[in-house]
Parts: C-alpha cells; sequence; structure tokens
C-alpha cells in the first residue's frame, strides 16, 4: 500500500479567478472547472482551487516555489507575474536572499526562485513548500504519506523529489497554526488499494483524525503530527469535491 500526493488545494474566494491567475502564471492550461472546483493540471499533481468564505487571516503553511532558469529568466518571471496581479511580499525573508517573495492576486504568498540545477526540467513549480517545526520529522511522515523518499535534509529543512514534477520539501519555521490551512494537500491511494487500509496506516505512522466541518464525503480528513490537515482521497475520482 502506498498513497501519493495528488491536489495542492487552495480556498479561494474566486476559484476561477485565482484559478485563471495560476493558469496564466505557469503557462499550463485550466483542466477542470464545475462549481465546486477549478483545476490546474501540472506533472505529477493538480493545482485545486475549491470556494470558501473565510478570508485569509495568516501567512499560509504550504507555498509554492517556482523555478527559473536563469537570473535573467527569474527577472523576466517576476515581470510577468506582477503585470498579472501579483504583489511583492514582505515576509521577513531580507534584503539579501536569491529568490524573490510573491502574493497572488487573494494573498497566498509564493516564491520565484533563482536557477538551482536540482530543479532543471521539472516544470514551472520547482517545489511545494510546506512550514515545519521539525523539518525532518514531517519529511518522514510525509515520505509515508506520499511514497516519496527523503533524498536530503540540512539543519532546518528536507526534501522529498517525486517521480514527476515538483519535489515536496520542510523548511523549519517557529510559527504554530492558528486556523484552518488554506492550502493543503490531498493524497490518494494507488488503484486497487483501500482507501480505509490507508487511513489506518497513516494514522499509525502519527496522523490524526480531524473535523474542518466536511460532513459527509468520500475523503477522509487526517492532520499530520503538526496538526496541518490532509485529505485521503478514494482511489479514482474526477472531482475531489463530489468524488465522481
Amino acid at each position: 500500500m502506498a498513497t501519493r500526493l495528488d491536489n495542492v488545494v487552495v480556498d479561494a474566494a474566486d476559484p476561477l479567478a485565482l484559478a485563471g491567475f495560476w493558469s496564466a502564471a505557469l503557462g499550463v492550461p485550466i483542466s477542470y472547472h464545475d462549481e465546486n472546483e477549478v483545476d490546474v493540471g501540472l506533472p505529477g499533481f493538480d493545482l485545486v482551487f475549491v470556494p470558501v468564505s473565510e478570508p485569509k487571516v495568516e501567512q499560509n503553511r504550504v507555498h509554492l516555489d517556482l523555478a527559473s532558469q536563469s537570473a535573467d529568466d527569474q527577472a523576466a518571471i517576476v515581470a510577468r507575474l506582477l503585470l498579472l496581479g501579483a504583489e511583492h511580499a514582505d515576509i521577513g525573508q531580507g534584503p539579501d536572499v536569491p529568490w524573490v517573495v510573491l502574493t497572488d492576486p487573494e494573498g497566498n504568498e509564493f516564491c520565484v526562485l533563482e536557477h538551482r540545477d536540482e530543479y532543471s526540467g521539472i516544470g514551472p513549480v520547482a517545489a511545494v513548500v510546506v512550514a515545519a517545526q521539525d523539518s525532518l520529522a514531517q519529511a518522514r511522515f510525509w515520505a509515508e504519506a506520499t511514497g516519496r523518499t527523503v533524498t536530503r535534509s540540512g539543519p532546518d529543512w528536507a526534501s522529498l523529489p517525486g517521480e514527476a514534477g515538483a519535489w515536496l520539501e520542510f523548511v523549519h519555521s517557529p510559527a504554530t497554526r492558528a486556523a484552518k490551512n488554506r492550502v493543503h494537500l490531498d493524497v490518494r491511494p494507488r488503484p486497487g488499494d483501500d482507501q480505509a487500509a490507508d487511513v489506518a496506516r497513516l494514522l499509525a505512522a502519527g496522523a490524526v483524525p480531524a473535523d474542518i466541518g466536511q460532513g459527509d464525503v468520500p475523503w477522509t480528513v487526517l492532520a499530520d503530527p503538526e496538526g496541518n490537515q490532509f485529505c485521503v482521497l478514494r482511489p479514482a475520482a474526477t472531482s475531489i469535491r463530489t468524488g465522481d
């Protein structure tokens, strides 16, 4: 049994408009659209926007790092994103970091990285980055949740490359979560696997059940060992909201 990263899900006041921004930003089309969600398909996972009424109240604990191929390419990407509606953001990164921090039109933080060899050729998104109090412990849990392997780590970070597309990375942050995560991960059992058995496996690995008001839905909501909510989907579906 093994689950894999299937979606990065973003709460949105206007899912279609926000998906339109990210579709243009990443140069990939909207791949699915109904009244419950809008999807932008990427190598390795879908970026999924779902409607919520609650406003954003804190810095997201999950964000995207975008790849670039050179200093000129990084500058061009930033300029294009600003024209699309992004804004510069100060999250305490300081003036000397080589990456650029921006927010999308609904205030979700993301970074445009300088060129890094390890991200060459994997697509527009270099990494899905999760803030962690214990980055290595979190990476080990998510290795179990996604079937990936921790290949690199340091004192305050750990990385899990995927078979395709963006890396999954955990970076130390002392901040604690004060509200429901506005960006969360979905994992999905592989074809033929059993959703309930995978839920039990993740509970044994350190997850706990979570109630975010989801009601009677075909997916199971859990929280990882640091309290980040995530969903375990059924083995096959088109819409994450309906389970079809």
